[in-house]
């Protein structure tokens, strides 16, 4: 929030305290505290009737310092608490002191604070360069009139510096100007509020910033003092984390490492899904219509998705199906898996008071509730719905012990639906803070259905689609980007909430192909349907209106036919990049600073990204076909048509629908799968080996790794370019394919 009332003045009712006068200072072998007064201290007198902060700095991990500033250390703490599971526990950082300064270093990052007079904290670099710093007014507290306390830190920016990232933010991709508050709602695609909210950001300087606190956290991103990061929270501690890199993707790796890794989707995830939509009618009969228009058409279907209907109304959620509509589910289920089809079915944690689950929740106090120790209920979304409380393990257990009903008919996965609309006039069977626990209770709810999956399906079998999610929620993949519109315009705001929640550590994003709410035009849909099936998940998914390509004419239908197709193909590539976004945080989806950290044009691109680190995607949002974008340095292959285009420049072309910009990168060597009817094949079986090699790029060596379906590697392919010829060795005996883009070479495979 904000404090002052421009930059002089402070706003009516606000009072703000600095840390001024370093006063005390302790070395640790790892970690040191200071002891800052809020004014100038310059007779004994001075040390009455005024606040001392504490701050402590320490090393959670290597190349992560902490910063810990404490006003009042007496206040409980109530939780819930960012699970770190890259939290060493052992030393991580060592200290010294040089000079009149101290220094806590850990890896390559460094925090320097002077050892008397002015409070200042300065993060640097190996070579000693200032990335941030927290100066004058950078560590604080402030009172507001009506007994409110907040914490708040600025950190420096630097001339030119963006900021990137704090989720999956449909406002614009650089956070500068902007202010973000971290508070799950329900809003859409179109505003400032957001579904994911992560108190993560990236900075184009090489560093990273987390706030360690699952509560609302407000940042005035050089909005309040345009020169700072400013972030508060209302509390009486503030806890930050400096995470190093100094690329961007080194923070990631960091920065995941800490808060926790994606878990690796299976492969048959990444093929098409298609659902029932949302309030539409349907039925086994509809369900089977739709599947069997896919193989007439040649549309290769993976998963099947049944909305919220499957339920009975005014019952979501008991987990029946209605008997109305689907009397056999067990064989309904069984006869979709005999077609090769995987299965979801929608859930949220809200129990409606109609379902005959909300009687056995209340007898047994599953369900959160008042401070006066009723259960709490409304109305909104499910008539007198009640909150599963997952603070209590043994609500949790029941919650999960329906679902293993649904798996055991033979679901597959769960679209974990909501999550956001969690009551802050509520107590919690864990005693957790009420206002820590909105934020959190989505990660709490994620994790107990993704864990059943992993027990019940196995590691690598298991895979959510869900909405909401908080820091560390990337361990549960795969998340969608909400409800938005079906127009060009939410296809670029969907993609900006992309961008933004691939910088701030998730690994794999969806979206709804065609968009939610209302019906598309044909243009709009053809063209997300590009934009979707090369993007990490892909689903055909609406409201009110089925999402059948053939609803939107012939072209359709081929547009949606080629590019499943393409995206089987590109499996053996895109699997091995899911490994990397598993093993080292690094996301499928990567905004372009991730790969081209100094090409400052890379630092605002929010209509095109990396797929993978060689494929560049330039979706194209006009029914026209016109679309701009930019290419850097090289000379790149659309993957499509052969072309070559050379950059640093920026490009306006126009497509047709079955086409857009997707560039393969300089000397990239891509490995194509030869089976275009399913995702989760056998890659190893006559793959094609395409070697982009423009002319003039000189002698190369790239070693090209096809995993299996657990992620591990099933072959390995050695491509050495040297003089006039391409020699491929491989570790298999089974046949592949070479062939070589951009100029002509002998081939060599041994």
């Amino acid at each position: 929030m904000k404090f002052t009332d421009g930059f002089w003045q402070m706003r009516d009712g606000v009072h703000a305290s600095y840390a001024t006068d370093l006063r005390d200072l302790q070395l640790a072998a790892d970690r040191l505290t200071a002891y800052a007064a809020v004014q100038r201290v310059e007779r004994r007198g001075d040390t009455l009737n005024a606040p001392l902060l504490t701050v402590e700095a320490f090393a959670p991990a290597e190349g992560i310092i902490g910063v810990r500033v404490t006003h009042h250390a007496g206040r409980r703490h109530r939780g819930p608490d960012f699970e770190l599971p890259g939290a060493t526990g052992t030393a991580a950082a060592t200290t010294r002191t040089d000079g009149a300064a101290a220094e806590l270093t850990s890896g390559p990052l460094t925090l320097r604070l002077p050892t008397e007079g002015a409070f200042a904290l300065e993060f640097r670099d190996p070579d000693g360069a200032l990335l941030t710093a927290a100066g004058r007014k950078g560590t604080a507290f402030a009172t507001l009139a009506d007994g409110a306390h907040h914490m708040f830190a600025q950190l420096s920016l630097g001339v030119g510096e963006t900021v990137h990232g704090l989720g999956e933010r449909f406002t614009p991709y650089v956070k500068n100007g902007q202010i973000v508050d971290m508070w799950q709602a329900d809003g859409g695609t179109s505003s400032e509020q957001a579904y994911k909210n992560v108190p993560f950001y990236l900075s184009s300087r090489g560093y990273g910033v987390f706030v360690n606190h699952p509560g609302k956290v407000s940042f005035e991103v050089g909005s309040e003092a345009v020169g700072q990061v400013q972030f508060s929270v209302e509390d009486q501690t503030l806890e930050y984390y400096v995470v190093a890199g100094p690329t961007p993707k080194e923070v990631l790796g960091r920065y995941t490492a800490l808060t926790g890794r994606p878990a690796l989707p299976p492969a048959w995830s990444f093929g098409l899904w298609l659902t029932t939509s949302f309030t539409t009618s349907y039925d086994e009969a509809t369900v089977a219509s739709f599947v069997d228009g896919m193989e007439e058409r040649g549309i290769p279907l993976s998963v099947f998705h049944f909305d919220c209907f499957w339920m009975r109304e005014y019952q979501w959620s008991d987990f029946e199906w209605d008997p109305r509509t689907f009397p056999d589910p067990v064989g309904m289920l069984a006869r979709l898996k005999a077609r090769g089809l995987r299965i979801c079915v929608w859930i949220n944690p809200y129990i409606a008071q109609k379902s005959a689950l909300y009687a056995e929740g209340a007898e047994k106090g599953y369900f959160v509730r008042t401070a006066e120790g009723d259960i709490w209920q409304w109305d909104r979304w499910q008539a007198g719905m009640a909150l599963v409380d997952f603070t209590n393990p043994e609500a949790t257990a029941w919650f999960r012990s329906k679902l293993k009903v649904l798996l055991d008919q033979g679901v597959d996965g769960f679209k974990t639906d909501f999550g956001e609309r969690i009551p802050t006039d509520v107590v919690w069977h864990d005693g957790s803070d009420p206002e820590r626990m909105h934020n959190y209770y989505t990660h709490l709810y994620n994790k107990a259905v993704f864990e059943l999956l992993e027990k019940e399906r196995g590691p690598g079998d298991a895979v959510l689609f869900a909405r909401s999610a908080t820091a560390g929620g990337q361990q549960f993949p795969v998340h969608w980007g909400g409800d938005c519109w079906s127009s060009f315009g939410a296809m670029a705001e969907s993609l900006r909430g992309g961008l933004s929640l691939s910088l701030s550590g998730f690994g794999f994003w969806s979206h709804d192909i065609g968009g939610f709410e209302g019906t598309p035009d044909p243009a709009v849909f053809k063209r997300w349907l590009a934009f979707g099936l090369l993007s990490s998940h892909s689903r055909l998914h609406g409201s009110s209106s089925y999402r059948v390509p053939w609803e939107f004419g012939d072209e359709a239908v081929d547009v949606a036919r080629q590019f499943t197709e393409l995206k089987h193909r590109l499996m053996p590539y895109l699997y091995g990049v899911a490994v990397q976004a598993h093993r080292t945080g690094v996301p499928v989806m990567r905004p372009m600073l991730l790969e081209f950290p100094d090409d400052p044009a890379s630092r605002t691109l929010d209509r095109q990204y990396l797929l993978g680190p060689d494929l560049l995607v330039a979706p194209v949002f006009s029914e026209e076909g016109r679309v701009e974008y930019y290419v850097p340095e090289g000379t790149w292959t659309h993957l499509l048509s052969g072309e070559t285009v050379t950059g640093p420049a920026w490009r306006e072309d126009t497509y047709g629908f079955d086409s857009l910009p997707l560039l393969v990168r300089p000397g990239a060597v891509l490995a194509l799968g030869a089976d275009v009817s399913r995702p989760d094949g056998d890659w190893t079986d006559g793959p094609e080996l395409r070697v982009f090699a423009p002319e003039g790029s000189g002698d190369f060596t790239r070693t090209v790794t096809v995993p299996d379906l657990t992620g591990a590697t099933a072959a390995t392919y050695r491509v050495v370019r040297t003089g006039g010829a391409v020699r491929v060795t491989a570790d298999t005996d089974r046949p592949y394919r070479v062939s070589v883009m951009g100029e002509r070479l002998d081939i060599v495979q041994d």
